[in-house]
């Protein structure tokens, strides 16, 4: 089965009707056949940006298969420490490091994200680079 990786701003547009990119999200989302693996700490980012109503409608939209919310073990804090330590010039955020270890444990290198510049920085296990899954027009 098809799986790819869910970033904030993915979530962020599909929940805030006036982001530029909602339609593509929702666009996204219709033609798309595959499991969203949303880690648990993007649901966290992404509620920051969004009104109760919106967070409610996240949270309801998340409970609905083919999303699948991915938590993230106490025991990976440390390799999570590492990653921040290891791109720090690009200043990542906990959720981006995250992200990272996440891919690397489910073996999932393909990613919703508005995030181009450090998602094509950041490396996985041997050197895999992230594919960035086309969804809006950038």
């Amino acid at each position: 089965m098809k799986r790819v990786l869910v970033d904030s701003g993915f979530l962020v547009a599909l929940g805030i009707e006036r982001d530029p990119r909602h339609r593509a999200a929702l666009g996204f989302l219709e033609g798309y056949v595959g499991e969203l693996l949303v880690p648990a700490p993007v649901v966290i980012e992404s509620c920051y940006f969004l009104s109760t109503a919106g967070k409610v409608r996240l949270l309801d939209w998340l409970r609905k298969l083919p999303r699948k919310v991915l938590d993230l073990p106490v025991r990976a804090y440390p390799e999570v420490g590492e990653i921040l330590a290891r791109y720090a010039d690009l200043d990542p955020d906990f959720t981006d490091a995250a992200i990272v270890w996440l891919a690397n444990h489910v073996g999932c290198s393909a990613i919703l994200t508005v995030d181009d510049r450090d998602f094509s920085t950041f490396r996985l296990k041997k050197g895999k680079r992230f594919e960035l899954v086309k969804w809006f027009e950038r």
